[in-house]
Formats: C-alpha cells, structure tokens, sequence
C-alpha cells in the first residue's frame, strides 16, 4: 500500500474515533428532548428523554434528563410520576437543587422541596 494513502488512512481513523469519544450516548436524544420541552411538545420530549436515560447518559445527563421529565409530570398532572423523577435526581445527585426560577414553580417547585425533605 501507497504510504500515502495509509496515512491518510490512519488520520481518517483517528478522527472518527476522537469524533466518537465527544458524541457521548444519548447526548442527541437529550438535547432533542429538551428543545422538544421547551416548544411545549411535552409527550414527544418525554419521549426523547427517556431514550437519552435508556442509551446511558453519563451522571450530570442523566440529572437534566429526570429533572426535564419531572417537569413534564408536573406540568402534566402526575405529581406523584414527577416526584419519583426528583427522587432519581437525588439519588444520582444529593446535593441537587434546583435553580432560583425552577424552585418558584407552584407545582413543581413544592414536589421537589417535599421530595428533597422527606430524604
């Protein structure tokens, strides 16, 4: 073979495999499923989400991705559904809080204080 060609060939493989190693599992899933929430398109965002968790999202993923779905159970009316999502969320994460605006919530502001109190 051309010595060429194998070294371009070679540089061709490393760089799909560094292009592999920075797209992490689920990671398209997850950023779908959060553009999906954010249009309001909430049983499609659920969807996606739940997608990132099953293809193993790494742990701060995995936190985003409860956090959005227990959002989606709330919104939805399936507080008990959301509360067992931040229960997830607190297991990967027990230091987790949830930011200024999130916490205010009504609904979901008040399962994730009830949630976090009861651990």
């Amino acid at each position: 073979m051309n010595p060429c060609i194998r070294m371009s060939t070679g540089c061709a493989v490393l760089a799909l495999a560094a292009c592999a190693a920075i797209v992490r599992p689920g990671s398209a899933e997850l950023a779908a499923g959060v553009r999906l929430y954010e249009t309001g398109r909430l049983d499609d965002a659920a969807r996606f989400l739940q997608r990132s968790i099953d293809l193993g999202l790494d742990e701060p993923d995995q936190v985003t991705a409860h956090k959005y779905l227990a959002f989606i159970h709330c919104a939805q009316g399936f507080e008990a559904r959301c509360g067992d999502e931040f229960r997830l969320v607190l297991a990967i994460r027990p230091s987790f809080e949830l930011d200024k605006a999130e916490a205010g919530h009504p609904t979901w502001g008040r399962v994730f204080r009830t949630v976090k109190a009861g651990r």
